[in-house]
């Protein structure tokens, strides 16, 4: 069982492969940690501007930009 590498509430980057044509890209909220399938991690995600949810795989996200709040 590997390490996840998001945790829920952190902002990551959708990075597209070439069969999601029509996700949108740009900023998402990972809502919940989803169990491994066949080796691949899974994450729910919320996009910060459309709001739509969908499920993705941690090989297609990548670090977001980190907060300001202090």
């Amino acid at each position: 069982m590997a390490i996840q590498k998001f945790i829920v509430g952190q902002k990551v980057e959708f990075l597209p492969g070439s069969l999601d044509g029509n996700v949108p890209r740009g900023t998402y909220t990972v809502t919940r940690v989803l169990p491994e399938e066949q080796g691949n991690r899974n994450y729910r995600v919320k996009h910060v501007r459309d709001g739509h949810e969908r499920v993705v795989r941690e090989s297609q996200l990548g670090m977001g930009q980190p907060s300001l709040l202090r």
